[in-house]
């Protein structure tokens, strides 16, 4: 009997039934409620099967990244390339994975950019098609072969986010998603930074505190949200990775 199996069994009755995701992931939620995101991360790798941790390298990735290569260096990291990336993101991807000591990064690529967008016009005509065959497609093809995936994602970052718990079953996958910071401040994130010396993006200096593709990304005035610079002065505030209803989708700030 698994781990999961056990604390399925230490439910109320009215919540088992079948050995489902639902009744994982509500397992999960019971015994982790009160832990730390270390602790989520390591649950998650010892109990949610097959999992991988996804990674933009932006500005506060290097956290997860950090409790990670801590945990396991062999922990699967899905970074996707979408061709369209700062310099900066692309070389502080190779320096963080070999100063951690990651050993199982895999770079996420689209294998049809030539055909469907030869020119990279896309973005000026309709940017969620160009963020879905970068980005959302490959990453979701890349992940089919795990049972689950670890993110970044932060009650603070919106209203939608709000409620959000460290496990969650993502809707029409089969997956469960893992948010091991749910409950961090953007204090905590700063402060787990310094306390291990964690480098910061390069891009983060110049007024860049949220960092996608170059063409898409500015900087940030003071005063601005942090994510003022993402598709600014567009109707656009996420490129789509998060799944409602087995459809990859925009979900909050």
């Amino acid at each position: 009997m698994t781990r999961i199996d056990q604390d399925i069994q230490g439910l109320p009755a009215a919540t088992r039934g079948g050995d489902d995701l639902a009744e994982k992931v509500a397992a999960l939620n019971a015994r982790f409620k009160h832990h730390s995101a270390t602790s989520v991360m390591e649950g998650a790798l010892r109990d949610a099967g097959n999992v991988a941790l996804v990674s933009s390298f932006g500005a506060e990735s290097i956290v997860l990244l950090h409790m990670a290569a801590v945990i396991d260096p062999m922990v699967p990291v899905l970074f996707v390339d979408t061709e369209l990336l700062f310099t900066e993101t692309l070389v502080y991807q190779q320096d963080v994975s070999e100063r951690l000591g990651l050993k199982n990064v895999h770079v996420i690529k689209a294998d049809d950019i030539a055909e469907k967008d030869p020119y990279g016009a896309l973005r000026f005509s309709d940017t969620d098609a160009c963020c879905a065959l970068r980005k959302t497609v490959p990453l979701q093809k890349a992940l089919a072969g795990y049972d689950g995936w670890i993110t970044g994602r932060k009650r603070f970052q919106s209203g939608t986010r709000a409620a959000l718990d460290f496990f969650e079953v993502e809707d029409g996958t089969g997956r469960i998603k893992i948010n091991p910071l749910a409950h961090w401040a953007p204090e905590d994130v700063r402060a787990y930074m310094d306390e291990n010396r964690l480098p910061r993006h390069p891009l983060v200096a110049k007024g860049y505190p949220s960092i996608g593709c170059a063409p898409c990304t500015s900087p940030v005035k003071e005063g601005e949200d942090p994510r003022a610079g993402r598709w600014r002065d567009q109707n656009k505030e996420e490129c789509g990775i998060h799944v409602v209803d087995g459809k990859f989708v925009r979900t909050g700030a």
